[in-house]
């Protein structure tokens, strides 16, 4: 696919908060990354207002092992307090996605160039992502390389089925979805020989309504200033 990229992002540790665990001031992991932590990392390789990233199917290639460490979280009130934080340990995944141009940035029009922004993408993956990667928390640092999705042994390959239960997908936001409020997404999560198929925001039927917030504008000069640049250095589309 021209727009589809395929990665392995791995690290020492993995935070993917399970929201019900936090009511007590500690956190514990989801066994398995959100849809919406994947998004995340992909933003974190290439990003533009002009496209939406949708993640297909990850594939958990480690065995999936915590660990618990004691913590001293700063209070609000000042001061700090003891508080147990339970991590996923050494993760590896791999990852397909493709992107898909927002419908709901008709001011970006002029930017929709699949050409462009997949071959952007394809090279922010060999250089390990634009921005930082994080897995799910600040304080755990994920690497990402180039990988062919399905090449390798993973841990769960010969695993016909294991059922996760009802966990997050993912949080909606006005500049993808055109309304202008924010909204809770849940699925129920199952892996099938070590890969996980994410079903799309839209078809996520357990949503709950979060608040109110506005759709961001972006000052068209400015990114038509960067394409520019872009469209110099790369006359052919980057290939």
């Amino acid at each position: 696919m021209r727009n589809q990229i395929e990665f392995e992002v791995f690290g020492n540790y993995a935070l993917f908060t399970d929201p019900l665990t936090k009511l007590g001031g500690e956190k514990f992991s989801y066994q398995l990354p959100t849809y919406e932590a994947i998004k995340g990392i992909v933003e974190s390789v290439y990003w533009k207002p002009t496209i939406i990233w949708y993640i297909d199917e990850i594939r958990v290639m480690n065995p999936i092992q915590t660990e618990s460490k004691g913590m001293r979280p700063i209070e609000y009130s000042g001061g700090n307090t003891l508080a147990y934080y339970t991590y996923l340990k050494d993760v590896r995944y791999q990852v397909k996605a493709h992107f898909e141009f927002n419908p709901h940035r008709e001011d970006l029009a002029y930017d929709r160039n699949e050409f462009k922004h997949h071959n952007i993408a394809k090279r922010s993956v060999k250089a390990g992502g634009r921005r930082d990667i994080f897995l799910g928390s600040r304080e755990c640092q994920g690497y990402v390389e180039p990988c062919s999705f399905g090449e390798g042994i993973g841990a769960y390959d010969e695993v016909p089925e294991i059922d996760f239960g009802t966990m997050v997908h993912g949080i909606s936001y006005p500049d993808e979805t055109g309304r202008a409020e924010r909204e809770t997404r849940l699925w129920r999560a199952k892996m099938e020989y070590g890969i996980i198929r994410f079903i799309r925001p839209e078809e996520c039927t357990m949503v709950r309504k979060t608040g109110k917030a506005p759709i961001k504008a972006f000052a068209s000069g400015n990114m038509q200033s960067v394409d520019s640049l872009y469209d110099e250095m790369f006359p052919d589309g980057g290939m």
